[in-house]
């Protein structure tokens, strides 16, 4: 899917990524994590095309980045902002339905298979019963389930999502990232998943990849990163691991 070899960002005089070399492959969940400032941000706006590098080379499949068109780009990567832009008075099914723009164009006509690909999106986010409600009339967890749709809509083959939970509470937090982990196993998509909280990684994740300071930390399976030497070189603070009793998945806490 992605691949980066001696990919940096440099801001000014401050380096924000140090040459990287990372690959993703298609149908697995990442998980990013590390502290604030680790180069989480960058690193996903680099995979969106939101940011280019200063060094370095950055392909999908096979590809250069800049290679892609807009078009076909957004028919292979779909992207949520952390915080997604407004949109008063807009119903559901209305917003889910701007992902297949990239498969007709804005003044392309919308057809029978935009409207099954829809309609398919808002059922596999569970949020066929909200379709002709306003968007902004919705709770935080709901919301995010509809931009979710949005992206299945778009039939790509990737999802960046920036901090998706970040706003939510922890009942909603797991349903959210639940659904995603769901979609990928179901549909083979793939996903690149912004994260602070690494027991939420580990629980639905296949890898975590962990940051520090614009460089890479490490890239494990997710069943591995909640080990204590793992968690102290990731946030530089004493973290201890515990077995829960009733699902046996291991949890992490700061000492």
């Amino acid at each position: 899917m992605f691949r980066l070899e001696g990919v940096s960002v440099r801001m000014g005089a401050r380096t924000l990524l140090h040459p990287l070399d990372l690959q993703l492959h298609s149908g697995r969940v990442y998980g990013l994590v590390g502290h604030n400032g680790s180069g989480k941000s960058t690193l996903l706006k680099l995979l969106a095309r939101q940011s280019i590098p200063s060094a370095g080379r950055l392909t999908l499949a096979g590809q250069p980045l800049p290679q892609w068109s807009s078009r076909a780009f957004a028919r292979q990567i779909a992207y949520l902002a952390q915080q997604p832009p407004e949109v008063d008075g807009m119903r559901v099914r209305e917003l889910v339905a701007l992902g297949r723009h990239p498969w007709h164009g804005a003044l392309g006509r919308f057809s029978a298979q935009d409207r099954q690909w829809v309609e398919e999106a808002m059922c596999a986010t569970e949020v066929a019963q909200y379709a002709e409600r306003a968007v902004d009339s919705l709770s935080g967890g709901e919301r995010q389930r509809v931009w979710i749709a949005m992206l299945v809509a778009q039939n790509c083959r990737c999802m960046l999502l920036d901090e998706p939970t970040s706003a939510l509470d922890i009942g909603h937090q797991v349903a959210v990232l639940q659904q995603v982990r769901n979609l990928c196993t179901q549909r083979g998509m793939g996903a690149v998943i912004m994260l602070h909280d690494i027991n939420m990684a580990a629980r639905f994740c296949d890898e975590v990849i962990a940051l520090g300071e614009g460089r890479l930390l490490m890239q494990v399976p997710a069943a591995e990163v909640l080990q204590d030497d793992h968690l102290q070189r990731i946030y530089g603070t004493p973290m201890g691991v515990l077995r829960d009793p009733v699902s046996g998945r291991l949890v992490s806490f700061p000492r």
